[in-house]
């Protein structure tokens, strides 16, 4: 039997299960439509930019968003044009605009909006400040318990799903940006921003080694830009220990370093508990790679300690602490004694310390004082993509709260 044909201007999707919500940025001015797409991506969108009504009109066609921003500017605007090719697609979303209070085109269009008939949000004027963008947008948050499904890492890698962010590393003293701390991320066409917990493979997955190549690949490329934009900072990475037993690693790595003379070095981090079954292995290979600039980090120190320091020669360059350390420890007697214990065994081979997870001041001063070369968390910056990194980071120091 025939399939009966949908009602006529309505728009009928298969196959799809809208988890985040998606919106479409119109604006001419391409830096413009960047910046705001990453303001809507950090609050949990999937943002797409249109220079125009006519681009606006080809993606109606394909997927019909939940909500358009149309940003309003001095001299003409072309948001009669997109309220128009809205109108004709029988757009059911929300609208909302964007501009300077004084233009009068701002308040012209939100009236034009009103009596088309669509769901006109009120107006954000310029400046503004995300919680401003947050109240307009009440009710069109995704919903982030339905995010937590599984995403093959076959599809990820075939689809080219995967991208890294980054996490600014500083100098507790300086204040200054030391290096840049690659976070890997599944951007999902459907689903937006998916959790790593959600797609890195378990322990004996056979594409660990696909997964390492494109971390190796797309760190030394964000390496270049950095360059290109006159910072090159040092970059580090995190590989599953595991891809430390693959024959011909080391060789794989130094096909992905860069023939540049302001390359430094490149941090590969490690569980320092998923190495502890196979120390010498690992301190050969750390020495390998110790020989083409690539220096190896453990992360997660704790009981290890012992065994770690049985090493002849402390082949690696960096000891990071986390979370069960760091957190809490400014009013924690007791986490800031196992923090110096820490830094003692480190000084002692020379290798340089990192208190990662840092969320307050109060911390963040605690591990300052008690003589962490470096620090980072969410108090500093939360992972970004490469080109809002380079913006940040370029000509400031960072001034905690």
């Amino acid at each position: 039997m025939d399939q009966a044909a949908p009602p006529r201007g309505k728009r009928v999707e298969f196959g799809r299960r809208r988890v985040a919500p998606r919106v479409y940025i119109i604006d001419r001015k391409p830096y413009i439509r960047t910046f705001l797409a990453e303001t809507f991506e950090e609050l949990g969108f999937i943002p797409e930019g249109c220079a125009d009504a006519t681009e606006l009109a080809f993606r109606l066609s394909a997927v019909a968003p939940e909500l358009v921003l149309i940003v309003i500017s001095g001299g003409e605007t072309c948001a009669e044009d997109v309220l128009d090719v809205l109108a004709a697609a029988m757009f059911q979303g929300r609208v909302i605009l964007l501009g300077a209070r004084t233009l009068p085109a701002l308040a012209e269009m939100q009236r034009l909006g009103e009596q088309l008939g669509f769901v006109m949000l009120p107006a954000l004027t310029t400046p503004f400040q995300t919680r401003d963008l947050i109240t307009r947008l009440s009710g069109l948050f995704p919903a982030r318990t339905r995010r937590s499904m599984p995403v093959d890492l076959v599809d990820a890698l075939a689809n080219d799903w995967l991208e890294l962010h980054y996490q600014p590393k500083i100098d507790p003293r300086s204040l200054m940006l030391s290096g840049a701390q690659a976070v890997i991320q599944l951007r999902h066409p459907t689903w937006g921003l998916v959790s790593p917990a959600h797609f890195i493979a378990r322990d004996g997955d056979p594409h660990f080694a696909a997964l390492s190549e494109f971390v190796l690949a797309k760190a030394m490329a964000d390496w270049r830009y950095f360059v290109g934009e006159d910072m090159p900072v040092e970059v580090a990475v995190t590989l599953p220990a595991a891809v430390f037993g693959d024959d011909g690693f080391v060789d794989r790595v130094r096909r992905f370093l860069p023939d540049h003379p302001a390359f430094g070095r490149l941090i590969v981090e490690l569980d320092s508990a998923e190495l502890i079954d196979d120390l010498a292995h690992a301190g050969s290979i750390a020495r390998q790679l110790g020989r083409h600039n690539v220096g190896i980090a453990l992360r997660n120190v704790g009981g290890e300690r012992s065994l770690l320091a049985e090493f002849g020669g402390f082949p690696f360059v960096e000891i990071k602490v986390g979370q069960p350390f760091v957190r809490g420890s400014a009013d924690n007697r007791l986490r800031r004694a196992a923090c110096t214990t820490i830094l003692d065994f480190t000084r002692r081979f020379a290798a340089r310390a990192v208190a990662a997870d840092l969320d307050t001041r109060a911390d963040f001063l605690a591990m300052r004082d008690a003589g962490f070369d470096l620090v980072q968390g969410p108090l500093f910056g939360r992972p970004m993509n490469v080109r809002k990194f380079a913006r940040t980071f370029r000509t400031r120091s960072f001034v905690p709260p």
